[in-house]
């Protein structure tokens, strides 16, 4: 169809479209990409995705899971608020090709661990967890004792990539923490935990509100003990273990919450942290019927440590 003037009425795009059919006939369509311009997010919900404009030492260990999205065409959505803590803010957020979405590798949704600033926090333990550590930057340790506005954000900073780095050398020694995808300043992004839910996939419930009957709880337990063991060969503390930083994720429990993770002989309260862990975990299976006791807990671990 013309028009009077002897052009054609078809859309632009349809045209582009037809000649890109004709063109392309005949070959295999695994050969042929399908290129459509994206040059606008929405910028109240929507950026590119970060994950080439970090530094490789900022991407999770390798072997990488296979659903981790690394193509530079992704868009990263937030989906809305996950969680909200002492002294950070979860959100689940969705890394997505456009149009792509149902190809595999093309689209994952994660969790978006947000650090805030010192004067936005309710945490105030990082003195004792922090024991042992060092910043390298004398500009930065300045900063940080002054409080400044510089400083605060370094701050928060490093208790993104304090648990960025918690969670990449747990998941390399096979222990059951979400994959740490990548962190940049104050966000970590991570995998995101879940359960099947009637209306689709939700996040896995705490320990703390699960109710698993005498088999699974002792199977929990086992997991615990196994996982605590671990840490401690490696000489490693989680520092804040309980059933509000553990995952029911059916039949499988997932530690979480990790940035206070700390080093068992170099903090000079590693051993407490170690005896408290036990004691809190103690406590809530006990109080579920299972007959277990902290101490020894605790001295079975200090075998594994020496």
């Amino acid at each position: 169809m013309t028009t009077p003037h002897g052009t054609s009425s078809r859309h632009p795009e349809q045209q582009l479209f037809e000649q890109h059919e004709q063109q392309y006939a005949g070959i295999d369509p695994a050969f042929v990409f399908d290129f459509r311009s994206s040059d606008e997010v929405d910028g109240d919900t929507q950026r590119w995705s970060t994950w080439l404009s970090v530094e490789p030492l900022a991407r999770g260990p390798e072997p990488r899971p296979d659903w981790v999205v690394t193509s530079q065409a992704a868009v990263d959505t937030d989906l809305g608020v996950l969680k909200t803590g002492k002294e950070a803010d979860a959100f689940l957020l969705e890394r997505a090709v456009p149009g792509a979405e149902d190809r595999p590798g093309n689209a994952v949704v994660m969790v978006a661990k947000r650090y805030r600033g010192e004067e936005q926090r309710s945490f105030h333990r990082s003195a004792a967890y922090t024991e042992g550590r060092a910043v390298r930057n004398t500009r930065d340790n300045r900063a940080m004792a002054k409080k400044s506005a510089y400083g605060r954000s370094v701050a928060a900073g490093q208790w993104a990539w304090a648990e960025f780095g918690a969670l990449s050398r747990l998941w390399s020694l096979g222990l059951p923490v979400p994959y740490p995808v990548q962190v940049d300043g104050t966000e970590v992004l991570m995998e995101w935990i879940s359960v099947d839910g009637e209306d689709g996939p939700e996040t896995a419930p705490r320990l703390a509100q699960a109710r698993p009957d005498a088999d699974l709880l002792g199977s929990y337990f086992e997991q615990l003990r196994e996982a605590m063991a671990t840490m401690v060969q490696a000489g490693l503390v989680h520092g804040d273990l309980s059933p509000y930083n553990t995952l029911a994720a059916g039949e499988r429990l997932v530690v979480i919450d990790l940035p206070q993770m700390v080093d068992l002989v170099g903090n000079v309260n590693g051993m407490d942290f170690l005896l408290r862990d036990c004691r809190n975990m103690c406590t809530w299976f006990r109080a579920r019927g299972l007959e277990v006791d902290e101490h020894d807990l605790y001295a079975e671990l200090l075998a594994h440590a020496f």
